[in-house]
């Protein structure tokens, strides 16, 4: 069968474990030739579980395409190269899936201003440049899409705060509501030439090697979002038409009802 992604060339960011593994796999399943781009490439350089060489293994295995690309995003020059990477091995890139991200969970009283230069560099600087990147071979082929991978972090919180309002989540909804709004104004701006521009967020608390780290979630929780509901929703934003799924600030499973897609 025809894969709905057939032909394309997807570079998912933060590919090495969690949502963008996952997302990465999903979009593979689907026939798109995928890079999958993070600063983990093997075992070993990282506190945390996962890695490049375990994402692209677990694609092959199933029989998807798919190409590792190590790149440090808080680095301009990477993101240069990352893109001039995947354009010399697969060609023009069709989606982008801005999923990578660097994040300290601390009051802002105490945050210090490397880790706040840092955050956005990843969260909000290298997205924006990524997509500056990719824009012009999407537009010569008139179609596109880019996905921007929020959170629920970004809605701003009620008063009298919650019990959870001291877990120090300011300057990361900080990033994550520059990011949507990112993606309200760019989609705008490509909606003439084809191109689809959309926020996902998941609708609970994703089990990943970062939320876990940071004790945020538990494997057991039973009221957490596997990954594989947010990489169902990134599908289905990135192969719908652009000029009909465009500009949305979106979350997984209320996406996915909307389309008819839940199970």
């Amino acid at each position: 069968m025809m894969g709905v992604l057939d032909g394309k060339v997807a570079l998912v960011t933060g590919a090495s474990r969690g949502i963008g593994a996952a997302i990465a796999a999903e979009f593979a399943a689907a026939g798109a030739r995928v890079a999958a781009s993070a600063r983990t490439l093997s075992p070993g350089t990282s506190r945390l579980p996962g890695t490049l060489e375990d994402t692209i293994a677990g694609i092959r295995a199933a029989g998807g395409t798919a190409e590792a690309f190590q790149a440090d995003l808080a680095v301009p020059q990477d993101r240069e190269r990352l893109v001039e990477q995947v354009r010399a091995h697969y060609g023009d890139i069709d989606i982008l899936v801005n999923n990578a991200a660097v994040t300290y969970f601390t009051p802002v009283a105490d945050f210090t201003a490397r880790r706040y230069a840092l955050m956005f560099e990843v969260q909000v600087t290298a997205p924006t440049q990524l997509a500056q990147l990719v824009i012009p071979g999407m537009r010569a082929r008139g179609q596109g899409w880019i996905l921007n991978i929020s959170s629920i972090a970004a809605r701003h919180p009620s008063m009298p705060p919650g019990p959870h309002a001291g877990l120090g989540a300011t300057v990361y909804g900080m990033c994550k509501a520059a990011l949507e709004r990112f993606t309200t104004g760019l989609a705008a701006e490509l909606y003439a030439d084809g191109i689809a521009v959309n926020s996902l967020a998941p609708t609970k608390v994703v089990p990943t090697p970062g939320t876990l780290f940071h004790r945020l979630t538990t494997e057991e929780d039973p009221n957490a979002e596997p990954p594989e509901v947010m990489a169902a929703a990134a599908l289905a934003l990135c192969q719908a038409p652009p000029d009909k799924l465009t500009g949305r600030i979106a979350y997984s499973q209320e996406l996915l009802a909307e389309l008819g897609l839940s199970s």
